[in-house]
């Protein structure tokens, strides 16, 4: 069946992810070469890494709040609630695709749709990283940022050696999840779909896959929002 274009990321989010590729290399890149440059020959020299590394999580915080009121109020959110039910089954499915399905040219089990983008393992690991691992990073950034507001001992050990610990242990979970985020990027229908549909907004889909997603009670709703993107896709 021939393919079709779905508007899937709306200005916001084409934005708020640009911005927020843009501010994680900074503080990967200033937060590794505070920890681990040579003195003598820093990757950054020390007060500039610490400079961006200070400035970045401050403006990583400000659009963390804006991605957070973004998908509250606004209909992408829909995308983001994680169904329980089935949902250890579809995980194991879509890994299933991931090492065995993938390599035989298999359609993926759960293709994107005007009602899923993201299968159940995306939405699981965006979830983790979007609603666990960048709050700690936050929360922990600003305590470090403010020392003071630490707890001294906690049952024995350094309250400032254990928000360190975290904070790294965190910003190196987001490290490993972006480059498996670059590498997935290449996994579509072709090596730069994905690439494309988060600059232009427009998701290319099988249309049987559009047909299959349009359950009776998915219609009513599917519809007033289709007639909203026709009128003004770029919001």
């Amino acid at each position: 069946m021939p393919n079709k274009r779905i508007y899937l990321y709306p200005v916001w989010i084409r934005l708020w992810h640009t911005i927020n590729a843009i501010l994680m290399v900074l503080l990967i890149l200033s937060g590794l070469s505070m920890q681990y440059s040579n003195p003598d020959y820093p990757l950054i020299r020390f007060d500039l890494a610490v400079k961006m590394h200070n400035i970045s999580g401050i403006l990583l915080t400000v659009f963390f709040l804006y991605f957070l009121l973004a998908i509250i109020f606004n209909w992408a959110g829909k995308y983001y609630r994680m169904p329980l039910k089935e949902f250890g089954d579809h995980i194991f499915k879509q890994v299933k695709y991931y090492t065995v399905g993938i390599f035989r040219g298999d359609k993926p089990p759960f293709p994107v749709n005007e009602q899923r983008k993201f299968n159940p393992i995306q939405l699981l690991s965006y979830n983790a990283i979007q609603f666990l691992a960048i709050p700690l990073v936050i929360i922990t950034g600003w305590a470090l940022l403010f020392p003071e507001t630490i707890v001294l001992d906690f049952f024995g050990y350094s309250g400032i050696l254990l928000t360190s610990l975290l904070h790294v242990s965190m910003g190196f979970i987001i490290s490993i999840f972006l480059i498996i985020h670059l590498y997935f990027i290449t996994v579509g229908h072709s090596v730069t779909a994905n690439l494309k549909s988060i600059v232009t907004g427009y998701h290319e889909v099988e249309e049987e896959d559009t047909l299959a997603a349009r359950t009776p009670e998915s219609n009513t709703t599917l519809d007033k929002n289709n007639k909203t993107h026709t009128k003004n896709p770029k919001t």
